[in-house]
Parts: C-alpha cells; sequence; structure tokens
C-alpha cells in the first residue's frame, strides 16, 4: 500500500531515560504519532561501527516513520570504551522489554515491537532478532512489574547492514581473495572493531550466518533488508551468506537493492530512493506488526 493512501499523523518526540547504569542514564528517543492508535513499535538501533553514534542519528528517517503511524524508540547503549560486545546488546535487550512495559500508555501494544538498525545497528537488531532469550544479552532484570515480558521481537528491518563481524574485519584487512576494501578503510575500521568485539572468536560468534551455517537454533523473525548497489563499507558476498542461510534455516527475508553507491537509505528524506525505502518499511511493518 502507498504511504500517500495513509493517515498521516503529527508526531510528539521526547527523550526518555529508560537504563542507568550507575550515575550514567541512558535515553530512549520516542517518535509517538498523536491518535488512539494502537500503533505498532520498532526500537531503532543506530550505526557507527559498534562504537560511534547515538540516538539521534536517525532522527530524520525515525520521524518520518511515526508519521505514517508508526512509534519508534531510538536507543542509546553502552559502547566502547565503556563496555565491549555483548554490553550494548544486554542494554539493547533490556530496552526491548521496557518498551514493551511502556506500550500502553504509548499507545501501542507489546506484542506489535520490532527492531531495525542501520549499519552496525542493523546487525545488533539481526542479533538480539535471532537470539532473545540468550542469558547474555538478557542480562539485565527486567523493569518494574515486567516478569512476564521478553526479548521477542516480530520483525526487523536492516538497512546496509554489517551483517558479519568477522567478515569485514578480515575484508578492512585486506585478507580476502573476493573482494577489497577501499584505501583507507582499515585505519578507519580495524581500530573499532577491536575495541567493540576484542577478538576474532567474538566476532565470528556473534556473526548471523555462522551462527546459524554451525546449527544453532534460533528464532527467525520476517526480516526486510535495504541496500545499495555499492557499500563501501558492507562486503555484498557476507549478506548474500546471511540471506542464503536464513532462508535454509526457515526465514523469511525480503531484499530490496537501490541504484547507486553510499549506506543508509533515509538521509534525504525527499529523495525517491528514501520515499521508495520508507513506503516498503511502513508496508513490512503493518504486515508483520499490525
Amino acid at each position: 500500500m502507498a504511504i500517500s493512501t495513509r493517515t498521516t499523523y503529527a508526531v510528539d518526540i521526547e527523550d526518555v531515560e529508560y537504563l542507568r547504569h550507575g550515575d550514567k542514564p541512558l535515553l530512549a528517543r520516542l517518535f509517538k504519532p498523536r491518535g488512539s492508535g494502537p500503533f505498532p513499535i520498532m526500537v531503532e538501533l543506530h550505526g557507527g561501527a559498534w562504537v560511534r553514534g547515538d540516538r539521534l542519528n536517525g532522527n530524520v528517517g525515525n520521524e518520518a516513520l511515526a508519521q505514517q503511524g508508526v512509534i519508534v524508540a531510538a536507543l542509546d547503549f553502552r559502547v566502547p570504551p565503556v563496555a565491549p560486545y555483548p554490553a550494548s546488546l544486554a542494554d539493547i535487550h533490556y530496552g526491548i522489554r521496557w518498551c514493551k512495559t511502556q506500550a500502553a500508555a504509548w499507545h501501542g501494544r507489546p506484542d506489535w515491537i520490532g527492531a531495525m538498525g542501520t549499519s552496525s545497528g542493523a546487525h545488533q537488531a539481526m542479533l538480539l532478532g535471532m537470539r532473545p532469550h540468550d542469558a547474555r544479552y538478557a542480562a539485565l532484570p527486567s523493569p518494574a512489574d515486567a516478569a512476564s515480558v521478553d526479548g521477542t521481537l516480530g520483525c526487523v528491518i536492516m538497512v546496509s547492514p554489517v551483517i558479519d563481524p568477522l567478515g569485514r574485519y578480515l575484508y578492512a584487512k585486506g585478507l580476502r581473495q573476493d573482494v577489497t576494501p577501499p584505501a583507507g578503510f582499515a585505519d578507519r575500521v580495524v581500530p573499532m572493531h577491536d575495541q567493540y568485539w576484542q577478538t576474532e572468536e567474538a566476532m565470528a560468534e556473534g556473526a548471523p550466518a555462522r551462527i546459524l551455517a554451525g546449527g544453532e537454533r534460533t528464532a527467525l523473525p520476517p526480516t526486510l533488508c535495504l541496500v545499495r548497489t555499492y557499500e563501501a563499507g558492507h562486503p555484498r558476498p557476507d549478506l548474500e551468506e546471511f540471506v542464503r542461510q536464513y532462508r535454509k534455516a526457515g526465514g523469511k527475508i525480503d531484499m530490496t537493492v537501490f541504484e547507486g553507491e553510499g549506506e543508509g537509505v533515509l538521509r534525504d528524506i525527499s529523495s525517491p530512493t528514501a520515499q521508495q525505502a520508507l513506503e516498503q518499511m511502513v508496508a513490512f511493518i503493518h504486515q508483520h506488526l499490525g
């Protein structure tokens, strides 16, 4: 269904503390459509090679989604040097459960919740979608009066995902025969991989395609993947292998490849690419969440 045929909503935007570690609060930026709902909820995870960025990265796209009747909760989470993997996954897992406890107050529903992200945020959304009951990711106690909620996701949207941390690490170092990184890529990327993952073993353990190829039984939420024809930071063979493994395991994944280079598809929200991407995202969310 085209976006132009849907109701357009005014949006309330606010920052709310959702979690605290000692004296350090973690904030969620909420984009809430004005209306009685019930609205689906998407937890949005910023990119930045697991190290940079914050909840403000996706402001433009998040507000555009909210105008189409989707509640968005964009999360801050711990990153290096504060904490390496899997600390960010624990924060986000808590954030998902927190959103479920707040859903009714936001005119949403706790059973209508998914996750989305760009680049490393897309990777984390997928990893949490596949491992909603992983003890490491679910390590933080649930919010008060929320013992019954869990981290299960109804769908995942990945925008320009860095889907295989180890594959991208080896790519950046020029150690692969199938793809060649651009000049200077290693200097920018390798230190951030090292800060977050610390070891190549952790990179492999947190790589969704490798998880599936190794026989781990995971959840397989319906997934939408939006990418560009060429993304220098994201080796295409890694994504193709993930899609193959996900479908082989029985998962449903739709992928749209937009012409052009670069990462992300929603930065210029007025562009035809962004409008098409937004239309697909809205339709996908309403199809799988309500």
